[in-house]
């Protein structure tokens, strides 16, 4: 993914893409656990995109549920993906795995488990 596509930049390491709803109460938790996240490991962007109004990202990338959180190493390949609100060490665990992997690498595989 681009910072074109993203409207934001991409993390110096990594981003965390969140895709919410403007109803959904599991995207607020989301959204404070990813803040936290990307505030407390340097080089981590936290980017939300409202799933309503990107429908051509979602139908992409295969949204079925919000949220959905993305991990990007710092190319903007996806190295991790999944639907539901996620614990912080769960994301933590997920963005040390694609931080280890480095963007040289090419993508990893994608899975639907943070």
């Amino acid at each position: 993914m681009t910072e074109i596509e993203l409207g934001a930049p991409l993390g110096e390491r990594a981003t965390l893409v969140q895709f919410s709803t403007a109803f959904c109460q599991p995207c607020r938790a989301t959204r404070r656990v990813l803040h936290d996240v990307s505030a407390l490991v340097p080089g981590v962007a936290h980017v939300e995109i409202d799933a309503e109004s990107r429908l051509d990202l979602v139908r992409r990338i295969g949204v079925t549920a919000t949220p959905t959180v993305l991990v990007l190493d710092s190319s903007g390949n996806v190295v991790k993906k999944a639907a539901g609100q996620p614990r912080k060490t769960d994301v933590l665990h997920a963005l040390a795995g694609a931080l280890s992997d480095g963007a040289s690498h090419g993508p990893s595989q994608v899975t639907d488990e943070m």
